[in-house]
């Protein structure tokens, strides 16, 4: 009998637990909700940039009411989560602080907690970006198969462009002007772009589209230029596994993703003496500063230059 009245209290505990907790999580879940809608429909952020705020804001979902967090419950949380890297908790401490903006402009809390927590210093690190000579080895690929010479065109197009992943998963046929040699790009924010693609390019987009692309498409339709083996439009996903495979073939060691390939064509175009907002609009950046990080990038190499070839450089 002792026992059975136990176990009863063990489940009134929990119920009581779990009453306790639902109204919490689901009231700010849904001001979390109001604000993701807020980003997508009047800042007209990406998706996956509207998924990855979502996710960071989970974090804190279950704390408190928003309406009754304060500057300790912030503490404590930043506390027991200390084994985040510094630029993790830096990118989340600004999350929560835009968040709590907008809730407070929107008279929903009173004050901002975040207002008065300063982020941890982060390390800038440098872009990485391959050299001319592994991009060359890299589009050098072996072509035996129709997806290899799509993997060519992609290559080539990402290369020669500089598009995001997501703007390369994104495009469609209509998207490439063979007339004026640009694609038409859809970026962050729903943003269109003109991006002009070179000669190379464009001729293995030509062959691509006339006579590779309707061998993988078969008897399927898709407005999408990029197509898997499934006659969809490829994944991020899979973009990422070609670049991997075709850097293990060329013997390219390097962590290769389709950013690095965007780095290295901002890179390369700075080095040939290309100017700094014309490429700020190549890549589809609104603020400068982002772009600026490539003079670091070329700073360094010329530093590199100099201890290597310069005769006072070096210390007997």
């Amino acid at each position: 009998m002792l026992v059975e009245v136990n176990m009863q209290n063990k489940e009134l505990v929990e119920q009581n637990e779990k009453t306790k907790k639902t109204p919490i999580s689901e009231k700010n879940k849904e001001l979390i909700n109001k604000y993701i809608d807020y980003l997508k429909y009047e800042r007209k952020l990406a998706d996956n940039t509207l998924k990855a705020y979502n996710n960071d804001l989970k974090c804190i979902r279950d704390l408190k009411l928003f309406k009754d967090l304060t500057y300790d419950d912030v503490l404590k949380y930043l506390k027991d989560n200390d084994w985040y890297t510094s630029k993790s908790i830096a990118h989340q401490i600004t999350v929560f602080n835009s968040f709590f903006n907008y809730l407070r402009d929107e008279n929903i809390v009173k004050y901002n907690p975040f207002d008065y927590v300063s982020s941890p210093k982060v390390a800038k690190c440098l872009p990485k970006y391959l050299t001319e000579e592994e991009v060359n080895k890299l589009l050098d690929v072996p072509i035996s198969t129709i997806y290899d010479f799509r993997d060519k065109a992609m290559l080539e197009v990402l290369y020669g462009t500089g598009l995001r992943v997501s703007e390369l998963s994104n495009l469609k046929v209509s998207n490439i002007d063979f007339n004026e040699c640009v694609i038409r790009v859809m970026g962050k924010g729903s943003k269109e772009r003109i991006v002009p693609v070179n000669d190379t390019a464009l001729g293995y987009l030509k062959r691509y589209i006339e006579d590779i692309r309707p061998q993988i498409l078969k008897k399927h339709d898709s407005e999408y230029l990029f197509i898997s083996n499934a006659y969809k439009n490829i994944s991020r996903v899979s973009i990422f596994k070609v670049i991997k495979k075709h850097c293990l073939r060329a013997g390219i060691k390097k962590d290769v993703s389709p950013h690095v390939l965007r780095h290295s064509f901002a890179t390369h175009l700075l080095m040939h003496g290309a100017n700094i907002r014309i490429i700020q609009e190549l890549l589809g950046h609104e603020d400068l500063a982002t772009t600026e990080i490539y003079t670091h990038v070329i700073n360094e190499q010329l530093k590199k230059d100099y201890e290597t070839y310069h005769p006072r450089s070096h210390k007997d």
